[in-house]
This record gives structure tokens, sequence and C-alpha cells, in this order.
């Protein structure tokens, strides 16, 4: 069989890192020009950061963002860590159905789950806001957060726990000076997994937001309607680069835990 030169493997991969974040550049690009509906470059300005700063509703929206998005980060990996060990560590009946419907959420389309959380809501009459969105990004964020921390727990050495104990420390001792440790890189890329994943997410927020506790993608989708402007460039550009610089730092200090 005919192998790829492996000279030509970093310009295919060159090839397709350019390809995937070409348009992030565009849009970089194009939130420094100062025409506000220009396909051309025109020179350098930060107003659009300015305008995005200065805007009420981006803000509100943001504030909405962050209040879902925080809460959820929190819960979920608190809920995640301890369903993974719970599954790693324990038999039960049923323990294998109960791993795969984890896959389901992740993989089951947004716009189902959004109709089914409404629907849901309906039935039980439920007011939409914040903490209907709260509830819908924890109820999909779980299963992400479980099956990270279960990927992590497969890789600690259990001798190590077992000779805690051997030197006395019980359960509860071995569990926090022992195994939570070991699983904070887990942990840790679990919660960085789950910001942006429950920031960005529109389909199923679409569906359980009410009056009032639109997110910042909604507030994005609501503007882009009457045309992309230099401000939304920025503001998707800000969406972009922050969480990127988050998960740079998570993952240079999950480093220097291992």
């Amino acid at each position: 069989m005919n192998q790829t030169p492996p000279r030509l493997l970093p310009v295919l991969c060159s090839f397709v890192y350019v390809f995937m974040y070409a348009p992030l550049l565009v849009l970089i690009v194009f939130s420094l020009t100062p025409a506000e509906y220009s396909v051309t470059w025109e020179g350098f300005t930060l107003k659009w950061y300015e305008a995005v700063f200065a805007n009420k509703n981006i803000q509100k929206a943001l504030t909405v963002s962050l209040m879902v998005a925080i809460p959820c980060v929190l819960i979920s990996t608190a809920i995640g860590t301890v369903t993974a060990i719970t599954l790693y560590r324990s038999r039960f009946w049923g323990k294998g159905l109960f791993q795969g419907i984890l896959y389901v959420p992740l993989i089951m389309p947004g716009i189902v789950i959004g109709i089914s959380l409404l629907l849901f809501y309906s039935f039980i009459k439920m007011q939409l806001g914040i903490l209907s969105i709260l509830m819908a990004h924890v109820s999909f964020s779980i299963p992400l957060t479980t099956l990270v921390i279960i990927a992590r727990m497969q890789r600690i050495d259990r001798t190590l726990e077992e000779a805690a104990m051997d030197l006395g420390a019980d359960e509860w001792a071995t569990m926090r000076q022992v195994t939570l440790p070991l699983l904070m890189p887990g942990i840790l890329a679990a919660a960085l997994l789950t910001f942006p994943w429950s920031f960005n997410d529109f389909v199923i927020t679409f569906f359980v937001s009410g009056v009032g506790s639109s997110t910042l993608p909604i507030r994005v989708y609501s503007m882009i309607r009457l045309g992309v402007s230099p401000m939304i460039n920025a503001l998707g550009t800000l969406i972009v680069v922050i969480p990127l610089i988050l998960v740079i730092i998570g993952t240079l200090l999950a480093r220097r835990r291992v």
C-alpha cells in the first residue's frame, strides 16, 4: 500500500487548520474596520468594541448568560463527579443501561431536547426564565461532565487509594485527600468544557427562555436579522477569544497538577 510521505503531513495539517480557522480570522479582521457595512479593509479602529461594551442590551444578555453558565458549571461538575465515582466504583443492576443513557443527550438533536423541555415545562406549569434555562443546561451538561471524569478515573492507580487505607485513612479521608486531588485535572477539564457548552447554546435555550431572559447567543441572533455589522464581528471575536484564553489557562493549570 502506498503511504503518504511524512514530509506532506505538516502541509496537509496546515491546510486543514487554515480551512478551519480562516472564518474566525476574517471575523476578527473585519471587527477592526471602521466601515459599518463593507467587505473591504478600510483601516483600523476599536470603536466597535467600545460599542459592544456600551450596548445595554448586550450587557443584559451577557449577564443572563453568566447567571446561567456559572451555576450550570458548578452544579453539573459536582453532580458529574459524584455520578462518575458511583458508576466507576459501584456495581448495581442496570449499570450498563444507565451508562448508555448518558450518551443520549449528547447525540440527540438540540431541537428535540428543546421541544421536549418546553413541553415538560408547560406540563408542570413552570414559568420560563433564567431558572428554566439553568435547569435545561444542567440536564444536558451532566452527561458531559460525567463521561469526562470517568475517563480520568480510568487512569487513576487504585493502589494509591489502597495504600492510603493501609496507612489508616478511612474512605472519606481517602476520597478527600487522594481520590479528588487525582481527579482534579478531569474535574477542571469537565468544567472548562461545560462553560462554553452552556454559554454558547442557542437551540435549546431558544425554546426554554422567557421574556427578559434572552442569553447572548439569542441576542446576537436577533441582531443579525437586521444585517451583520462590525459590532457583531467584535462581539463574536470576544466570544471566541475569551473562552480560548480560559481554556489555555485551564490546560496550563491542569498540567501543573499532573
